[in-house]
């Protein structure tokens, strides 16, 4: 899969899902090939490389690994060919015999190629022969480079929230125990405002050493943000409570008008102008002009039906669609008279809307025609291609896609007004 004309999204989306199906599958033994040729390595110094793999592989005992192994290296071999220089990134191929349906039997294995582009230079160069795909290193290429942090405390609770790529969340809350203050005079108050000083020490101990646990343990974030009401983010910032890591690589210290969970989703709120290379501010962007358009202006509406005329008539400007859409385009194509009738239908209606698609006649009242299934996201970004139109993969991980989803799913931003 080439990304040179896919959006980063798009390319996210494809990209994800075929290592998804490539690491269910299995061979029959160590005959499927993964290929990782790094950016500036000459093709044709794998090609010679691949062709003496092809002689060792005459070495194999079993024949029909042997055969297995050495059709996909031909396989991969011409797939080479297409190539004069190496992808600016690399590249990186999975060939290899694989039988066609689940329990097909011994002999019917078909060979099976897939290319992928990377987004990112490519470093590691790989050859290996196995009974699995090795994905591991295009897995890791993929993983957001940038990831931000969020604390917001108060002297009652403090909470702990990740930014990374398309995906916001608030992964944990510490209460403080930290007393009230009082409002005692004398003596008596002296003694009880130490005591208050002490409890928040602790408190700012345990919020500092639970962000070096969150932060640089587990997510391993690139920047901080530490938000709060009142002086007590500065306190907590100056007293050297953060891990020497967190602390120089501090964004901003905003104020906010809670603590906590809401504190955190409001220093998320505050904190665009430290984002703006962050994905889920970007789809954070798109899915407001979307509801400002449709509110106001017009230009936008939803609606599977609605968004699919808006592409080929190329009215939209850009799409937006969720990630985990679930819904299946189904196409007839009458053979004789090329007439095309379409169907989207989710998972649950697949078998009753295929079995009603196919009795439907066309215009000719033919019988011979073929049926084609697509996952609607791949329909969508295809045609989108095809007609000029961007198109969004929007993470259904963030709580803004909630309000893309009660849309459902997908809407179009539109170039001009349809009537």
């Amino acid at each position: 899969m080439s990304k040179s004309k896919l959006s980063k999204s798009i390319y996210l989306y494809k990209t994800k899902k075929i290592l998804r199906e490539l690491k269910k599958k299995k061979g029959r033994g160590t005959e499927l090939i993964s290929l990782y040729i790094p950016k500036g390595r000459s093709i044709y110094d794998v090609a010679a490389s691949l062709r003496e793999e092809y002689g060792t592989a005459s070495n194999i005992k079993s024949t029909t690994t042997r055969k297995n192994v050495q059709d996909a290296l031909t396989k991969v071999m011409q797939r080479l060919k297409m190539y004069k220089t190496t992808p600016e990134n690399g590249l990186v191929i999975f060939c290899g015999a694989l039988p066609p349906y689940e329990d097909a039997p011994l002999g019917s294995e078909v060979i099976q190629l897939y290319e992928i582009e990377p987004l990112k230079p490519l470093e590691v160069s790989l050859y290996r022969c196995d009974d699995h795909f090795h994905t591991e290193p295009l897995e890791a290429m993929l993983q957001e480079e940038k990831v931000i942090g969020i604390i917001s405390l108060d002297s009652t609770e403090a909470g702990f929230g990740i930014i990374s790529g398309s995906r916001f969340e608030v992964v944990e809350v510490e209460t403080s125990g930290v007393s009230g203050k009082t409002k005692k005079g004398g003596q008596s108050a002296r003694r009880y405002e130490r005591l208050r000083e002490m409890e928040l020490t602790h408190y700012f101990n345990r919020v500092g050493k639970k962000a070096k646990e969150i932060f640089i343990d587990i997510y391993r974030v690139q920047g901080l943000i530490v938000a709060g009401p009142g002086p007590t983010k500065e306190d907590f910032v100056n007293g050297g409570y953060l891990d020497y890591r967190l602390q120089n690589s501090l964004l901003a210290t905003l104020d906010s008008s809670y603590a906590g969970a809401e504190g955190v989703r409001e220093a998320f709120n505050k904190a665009e102008g430290f984002l703006k290379d962050v994905r889920v501010m970007e789809e954070r962007k798109l899915i407001q002009r979307f509801l400002r358009e449709i509110t106001s202006s017009g230009l936008a509406l939803y609606g599977i039906k609605e968004v699919l005329n808006s592409i080929k008539n190329e009215s939209a400007d850009t799409v937006l669609v969720l990630e985990d859409l679930n819904l299946i385009m189904l196409k007839k194509v009458c053979k004789d008279c090329n007439e095309i009738q379409e169907k989207v239908v989710n998972k649950e209606e697949y078998i009753s809307a295929k079995q009603e698609l196919v009795s439907k006649p066309c215009s000719c009242d033919s019988q011979n025609f073929q049926i084609e299934e697509y996952d609607v996201v791949d329909y969508l970004s295809d045609l989108a291609l095809d007609h000029n139109v961007n198109l969004e993969v929007i993470s259904s991980k963030t709580e803004d896609s909630l309000m893309l989803r009660s849309f459902g799913g997908i809407a179009a931003l539109l170039r001009y007004k349809v009537n």
